[in-house]
């Protein structure tokens, strides 16, 4: 039978790629990780573990093995988690990591579904804010208990090993204009655009650590050109101020508008480009009561910001 200390390790090892590394994030000593590592090799009868260069990979059986450990260590995280939840008398913190505009758009209003019900033991919510990318790796190292992420049509990305996915909401991607813009290229307003006439403008880009810039460039790509970026802003609340400005265009996902978007022009994109946004849980997890009622609120934030969208975003006829 396997041990279950020595199961994580590997999973550990999984995420952090060498020993020295998956030492010092458990605070053990590296002999003593290659040494549970060797007898969890002697226990499978198979090879778990291969070098590549610097660092450790998974071999085809080590990586079935951490698969398996995922739901393990889901599972215990459950029954660890009811059980305080029962010494505690309530359900627990629930630790969320989310890309900025879905903890602006949407985490007040789960907080605030949370707040309602008090009388029920809800749980406490913490939240972190992270791209999707560092979010799901906080999910998977333990750090956060969700992770709310996207993904674009023209740039997907794929599930974590261990984890399951709940897909809450379509985020449609708007071209952003100056309405003196979209009169010069004569768009007319809530019309859909080409984005093969707007060569020649200055583009405003999220920042480069981002994967909206990237879905920028393959989307100017795919109308067959390259953007001439003369912003580079990770924060759409100043691409937008610099639209209303005059200062270019930009591509801008329907939820990460500001509130007030007067002075701006906006038009679906006549090769349409979505964002899905989802939340991510550790397989298992998802039946644990609190965080079943943290992705049921999301879930309810979603169903509401959708339809309070559905005039911004559809196009005239």
């Amino acid at each position: 039978m396997f041990d279950v200390r020595r199961l994580r390790l590997l999973r550990d090892l999984s995420l952090h790629g060498t020993v020295t590394a998956t030492a010092e994030a458990l605070h053990l000593s590296g002999p003593a990780v290659s040494q549970q590592l060797a007898t969890l090799e002697k226990e499978a009868g198979l090879p778990l573990l291969e070098k590549q260069g610097r660092t450790l990979r998974l071999t085809a059986a080590g990586r079935l093995l951490v698969e398996h450990t995922e739901v393990i260590l889901g599972g215990l995280s459950a029954a660890e988690a009811d059980v305080r939840a029962l010494r505690a008398g309530h359900r627990g913190v629930v630790r969320v990591a989310a890309f900025p505009s879905a903890a602006r758009v949407l985490l007040p209003t789960v907080w605030r579904a949370l707040a309602r019900e008090a009388e029920t033991a809800a749980p406490e919510l913490r939240i972190v804010e992270h791209e999707p990318g560092p979010a799901a790796d906080a999910l998977r190292r333990r750090e956060a208990d969700l992770a709310v992420v996207h993904a674009y049509t023209l740039l997907p990305r794929t599930l974590p090993p261990g984890c399951e996915q709940h897909r809450l909401l379509d985020d449609p991607v708007l071209l952003a204009l100056h309405p003196s813009t979209a009169a010069r290229l004569c768009i007319e307003p809530g019309r859909k655009a080409d984005l093969a006439r707007l060569a020649d403008e200055n583009w405003l880009l999220p920042g480069p650590e981002t994967s909206c810039h990237e879905l920028t460039q393959r989307a100017c790509g795919a109308a067959g050109f390259v953007p001439r970026a003369t912003v580079l802003a990770s924060d759409f609340s100043v691409l937008t101020a610099l639209v209303g400005a005059a200062a270019g265009v930009a591509l801008v996902p329907r939820m990460a508008l500001p509130a007030d978007t007067n002075g701006i022009s906006l038009h679906p994109l006549a090769r349409p480009v979505t964002r899905t946004v989802s939340v991510l849980n550790r397989t298992g997890d998802a039946r644990q009561p609190h965080l079943g009622l943290v992705i049921d609120a999301l879930r309810l934030a979603a169903s509401q910001e959708a339809e309070a969208a559905e005039g911004i975003t559809a196009p005239v006829a």
